[in-house]
This record gives structure tokens, C-alpha cells and sequence, in this order.
């Protein structure tokens, strides 16, 4: 929701950081990959005692994220970019629930019922983009939800940063992805019919 209808806010900052590094002669691709290194370092600063840190490295992992499909818009997008980047977004998720769980084992339940809610959604979410007709300025339709990226950064920002809600900020994230993937599924039969 805040990706679709707030980016708006933030995209004159990502477009001069895109523009920056093309000038340096960096690629999309290349942006991609150190997001995903960044994003990566946020599970080992969680691990490591560090939550500070590893939320403001989540952050930057997802503000270059949104640098690479912009400088990919400004040059030429190619269907491996986009494999990349969607790869890439759900293994930074991945590290940080494999590490929260790590830290918290007494909370595998409600992270497995987390990573069940994002496998659905992004399943709605990535197969859509793949059957429909529709395009958007990304290289696929993009369907917009209730809980995009940002939405998920918050609620993994919170996550880490309040243990003592980590429980409850765990079913809330559920809750709320679930209600994504139904919502997805739901304007994907009124679109695909």
C-alpha cells in the first residue's frame, strides 16, 4: 500500500541516487546485488546482539532495491534483472525470519505461519504478473496490496527492534499478509476472468 501510494514522496531521492550511480558507470544489476549483501548483513547484526544496526542496514538494502529498478527504468530492463531483484527481496526475508528464529526459537510456530503468509502472497502476487496482460512501469503487473515492501519493513523493523512484542508483532505480520495474499486472489479472479 505505502510502496503504491506514498513512493511518490521518496522518488526524487531515488532518482538522484539512481542517477548517481549510472554517472559512476555502476549497473542496475550491480545495485541489486550489494542490496542483497546489505539486506543479508541485517540477519547477522540481529544474530549478533546488534538490532540498531540491523534495522538501519534493512533500510538501506530496501532503499537500494528501489534504486535498481529505477536506474533499470532510465537504461533498459531485462527479464533477469527482475528475477534478481524478486530472488533477492525474498531471500533478505528469509534471512531475517531464519534469524529471528534463531535468536527466538520459542517463536518458530508463528514465524513458520509468517513465511506460510509471504509464500502465499508472493505465489497470487508473481503468478498474476506472470499471466496477465497488464503492465506497469515495472517489467511486470504489479499488484499492489495491503502489505507491500514497506509495510513489511516496518513490521520486521519492529520485530526486531521490540522483543517483548516479537510474539504479537509476528501475528500481526501474518494477519496482515494473509489478508494481502486474499486480497491479491480476490482482484486476481475479477482481473483474469
Amino acid at each position: 500500500m505505502l510502496d503504491t501510494h506514498a513512493r511518490k514522496y521518496v522518488q526524487p531521492s531515488i532518482d538522484k541516487t539512481a542517477s548517481y550511480f549510472l554517472k559512476k558507470g555502476r549497473t542496475p544489476n550491480q545495485i541489486t546485488i550489494a542490496a542483497l549483501f546489505i539486506g543479508i548483513a541485517t540477519s547477522v547484526f540481529y544474530i549478533l546482539g546488534y538490532p540498531v544496526a540491523g534495522v538501519v542496514f534493512l533500510w538501506l538494502s530496501g532503499y537500494l532495491d528501489a534504486v535498481d529498478g529505477t536506474m533499470a527504468r532510465h537504461t533498459k530492463t531485462s527479464p533477469f534483472g527482475t528475477v534478481m531483484d524478486i530472488t533477492f527481496d525474498r531471500v533478505v526475508e528469509i534471512g531475517m525470519i531464519v534469524a529471528v528464529a534463531y535468536v527466538h526459537p520459542e517463536l518458530l510456530w508463528p514465524l513458520l505461519l509468517l513465511s506460510v503468509s509471504i509464500i502465499l502472497s508472493m505465489t497470487i502476487f508473481l503468478v498474476v504478473g506472470a499471466v496477465s496482460e497488464k503492465a506497469g512501469v515495472k517489467s511486470f503487473y504489479y499488484q499492489a496490496g495491503a502489505a507491500e515492501r514497506t509495510e513489511g519493513f516496518i513490521l520486521f523493523s519492529i520485530m526486531l527492534l521490540f522483543p517483548s512484542i516479537l510474539l504479537w508483532s509476528t501475528l500481526l505480520f501474518f494477519i496482515i499478509e494473509l489478508f494481502t495474499g486474499i486480497q491479491r486472489f480476490i482482484e486476481a479472479k475479477r482481473i483474469l476472468q
